[in-house]
């Protein structure tokens, strides 16, 4: 997941810089997303409410 968002951040960022705002935004956002996504997970498992196999 970390992979997928490191790809959003670098098509939001050669967007941005072509010209292309919308799909800045887009990709931007979803990176957004999927970042706290993340955080919310890894804070369940820091606290142990996740149990990771």
């Amino acid at each position: 997941m970390l992979e997928l968002i490191l790809i959003l951040l670098a098509v939001a960022a050669i967007a941005a810089v072509l010209g292309f705002g919308r799909l800045a935004g887009v990709a931007l956002t979803g990176a957004k997303v999927l970042i706290v996504i993340v955080l919310v997970l890894f804070l369940l498992v820091l606290f142990g409410l996740i149990a990771i196999a």
